[in-house]
């Protein structure tokens, strides 16, 4: 069976789809066999940036390794849980890895992703307000209360994860966007994530910083990988920062069966 990724979050703009797919082209260059699925069925990020990448490539004549996207049937559609399922069960059959990209609200097929989830990732704006849909902090002692309406849905998906006889969720959460100011702030949020992620069960890594290239690269489907194959042959030290940021989710994500090499 494929390993199944699932980038998830409740909360519109972390960069859940940004992440979907720089892991699934990345997992794509490095040899595996990749499928991807977006559950968001009226926005579509995910979905449009892998046909971005293939109006690009017909376009320009070239080939570059890309993930084997399938197209889910129109919003309301009639049995489309169980088109879904079906998907999954026929990329698994030709897929090493399944990434999956939930939409930024709570929907019946977001449930269900979660619950097949082997790998969870998390992207998380470095701010409290983000940290919100984890958990609930004491505004005056920055002492977690208990877990909040995300966090509860991911215990719910490994419980039924736990009766079907089936692995824990492996939940990275990603502390995007970064800044370099408000020390003090991001030093509170981070001290709040270390003791919430003992608390319910996630590991912590840095994302991808706030860059003008990841904006640059959407509308041609494009990722940091890419940069060298179209004749970016001078990367700016803000791409090769960039490229080590993709290499440490990667290798903190500890995919069975993947090596970092690029």
């Amino acid at each position: 069976m494929a390993h199944i990724i699932v980038t998830g979050n409740e909360k519109g703009g972390s960069g859940k789809s940004t992440t979907a797919m720089h892991v699934a082209t990345a997992l794509a260059r490095m040899g595996h066999r990749v499928g991807a699925l977006d559950l968001d069925i009226r926005q579509r990020s995910f979905g449009r940036y892998v046909e971005n990448r293939r109006a690009f490539l017909l376009r320009e004549g070239r080939e570059m390794p890309t993930p084997d996207y399938r197209a889910l049937p129109p919003a309301g559609s009639e049995g489309i849980d169980r088109a879904f399922a079906e998907m999954v069960e026929a990329l698994s059959e030709s897929a090493d890895f399944i990434v999956i990209d939930c939409p930024g609200s709570h929907t019946r097929l977001a449930q269900m992703a979660h619950a097949m989830a082997d790998s969870l990732v998390t992207p998380l704006n470095d701010s409290f307000i983000d940290f919100d849909l984890l958990a609930r902090i004491d505004p005056m002692t920055n002492k977690v209360l208990g877990p909040s309406i995300y966090a509860e849905m991911v215990w719910q998906a490994r419980q039924t994860r736990a009766e079907a006889g089936l692995k824990p969720i492996d939940w990275l959460v990603l502390r995007n966007r970064m800044g370099t100011q408000q020390m003090h702030n991001k030093r509170r949020v981070g001290e709040a994530l270390k003791a919430l992620a003992k608390r319910i069960g996630f590991r912590v890594a840095p994302g991808f910083s706030e860059r003008v290239i990841f904006r640059e690269l959407f509308p041609r489907g494009l990722t940091l990988l890419d940069l060298r194959d179209i004749g970016t042959e001078s990367l700016s030290l803000s791409n090769i920062a960039a490229r080590q940021e993709l290499r440490d989710l990667i290798a903190a994500l500890d995919l069975p069966g993947v090596k970092v090499d690029f």
